[in-house]
């Protein structure tokens, strides 16, 4: 096994991450649809960046966008032979010396035989990994007896706004980092040593998470738990935001379960929160902020959700890249804590911009009065902001709107309301479960938003799926549903707790949301 330069980017992650790949590959998670469309995105960012450089030679191993073995297996000697020859510009080559290899993005022959190496990256700025990304190439390229002169990062420009055809001059942007990969290049040296061994040796290095890096801790730790078998549940690798240093303190004094870690050990302020409730088995609510936090509120309540989609390439007029642009939105509207409940929902099933009829619908949705409940206010604020740049005629709906939104997170994120099962997050699928048992995303098709933008774009953007339009259309409706009727029935929680009641000691008021909510539901599908 040659050393790749991906695979040497993962021993910077965890030497035993390359070991696993060299020696047990089953081990490691295949990557999931979201995860590849993602990828997807970075090649078209690619092609648009290779515009930058005019009259270039391709090479490369991919026909009509597929990956050909022969092409993959002939690059090297390919690549040798366009180094020979007149080009000044040579994409996707790949050079293999002494066990190791990579794969370029762009080579540029400068005009005393020396070349200028640049590497494509979909991020909207030149990060440190690149740094490592280029050192490694860098290393393998002069290896084979090539002079690199100038090494830059291609990256997105994000203050890129489309106005008609794309523009690869602007939506891209070059950062030098000639200097920064020449700082590396001792420790690349010595990590290469270290990788070979890694591959060579018959036996794992230390699996232990304390040793991820490049904030890899979290990826390593589900290889990890894959390797050694299932974590208990309440494990010290549960704790929010542990990370590797503080994983290998605990490993240190032998804690293996949250109730193993003494007093006086060093954590943050919400980590020891919920270290205290996990040993204690009890919750913390702090009924007298819970309650002066619900009497802000007024009715009626509209519980208010987005999906959105984004792209590295702005697929419409006005857009930036990564820009988040809501297609959907799913509305429950309380009129007062005892009335039946309502539910208002818009999806966008057509190729252009959603975001005038989008606004058109919310605008007739939600009345003039009442307060706007969201869960993590920055993201449905800041989507408001945008949408009134892009439709002016509704500035004043938007900015009205974002002076009624409350954030029902706050208690959680606050820890005025902390259970040992949110395992130290306030995101409202680890809130749910604990709250509200019977409500779960698991039996739905589409179970995340990062698949709910996923098979939008690919279904309305790219034509994909049409034999299944339909039932796409209704999963995503029943996903952005359950998001804000998770928000009802967590708000309805938190009332019953304003109010002196024991929410645990009778789901009847629940039970009666559920059904109400259900029976609106399913007089809209009627009428449609």
């Amino acid at each position: 096994m040659v050393l790749s330069k991906s695979n040497y980017l993962t021993f910077l992650k965890h030497p035993a991450w390359l070991w696993l790949i060299a020696h047990e590959p089953d081990k490691i998670p295949k990557h999931d649809a979201d995860t590849l469309a993602i990828f997807s995105a970075g090649h078209r960012f690619e092609e648009y960046a290779e515009h930058l450089f005019i009259d270039g030679y391709a090479l490369g191993y991919n026909v009509s966008g597929h990956f050909d073995w022969k092409l993959y297996q002939s690059l090297p000697e390919r690549t040798a032979e366009a180094l020979q020859g007149e080009h000044k510009l040579l994409f996707q080559g790949r050079i293999e010396v002494d066990g190791l290899t990579c794969i370029f993005d762009v080579l540029e022959r400068t005009a005393m035989g020396t070349f200028n190496l640049y590497e494509i990256k979909s991020s909207s700025s030149a990060k440190r990994e690149h740094e490592y990304d280029l050192a490694f190439q860098t290393y393998v390229l002069e290896k084979s007896g090539i002079t690199i002169e100038k090494i830059s990062v291609i990256h997105v420009n994000g203050e890129y706004v489309r106005d008609g055809k794309v523009d690869s001059k602007q939506i891209a942007d070059e950062t030098e980092v000639t200097n920064a990969v020449r700082s590396l290049m001792l420790e690349t040296e010595e990590n290469i040593s270290k990788a070979l061994a890694v591959i060579a040796s018959p036996t794992m290095p230390d699996p232990s998470p304390r040793f991820a890096r490049n904030g890899a801790f979290y990826e390593w730790l589900e290889i990890y738990e894959a390797t050694v078998g299932e974590f208990p549940e309440y494990s010290v690798y549960s704790i929010a935001g542990i990370g590797a240093r503080k994983a290998g303190e605990l490993e240190d004094i032998g804690a293996v379960l949250i109730g193993d870690i003494p007093e006086d050990f060093t954590l943050t302020t919400r980590q020891q929160s919920q270290v205290i409730a996990t040993k204690r088995n009890e919750r913390h609510i702090d009924t007298e902020r819970i309650t002066e936090f619900m009497g802000m509120m007024q009715y009626p309540l509209y519980f208010l959700d987005y999906e959105t989609f984004s792209s590295v390439i702005p697929p419409f007029d006005g857009l930036r890249p990564y820009q988040q642009v809501p297609f959907q939105y799913s509305l429950h509207i309380l009129e007062d804590p005892n009335a039946p409940l309502r539910h208002k929902e818009y999806l966008h099933t057509e190729n252009t911009l959603p975001v005038r009829e989008l606004l058109a619908q919310m605008a007739q949705d939600i009345g003039p009065e009442g307060t706007v409940l969201v869960w993590h206010e920055s993201f449905e604020k800041g989507r408001n902001v945008e949408m009134a740049s892009l439709a002016p005629e509704y500035n004043t709906f938007l900015y009205g709107l974002n002076d009624r939104v409350i954030d029902l997170k706050t208690p959680f994120s606050q820890e005025w309301f902390v259970d040992k099962d949110f395992f130290g997050s306030a995101s409202i699928k680890a809130v749910l479960p604990v709250l509200a048992p019977d409500l779960t995303y698991k039996e739905l098709a589409i179970q995340g938003g990062n698949t709910a933008q996923r098979i939008w774009m690919e279904l309305v953007q790219q034509g994909f799926h049409q034999d299944k339009r339909d039932e796409i259309l209704n999963d995503l409706l029943k996903y952005c549903h359950l998001d804000t009727l998770a928000m009802v029935r967590i708000w309805k929680y938190l009332y019953q707790l304003s109010q002196g009641e024991n929410p645990d000691a009778s789901r009847a008021f629940m039970n009666a949301l559920t059904a109400s909510d259900e029976q609106h539901r399913k007089s809209m599908h009627h009428e449609e």
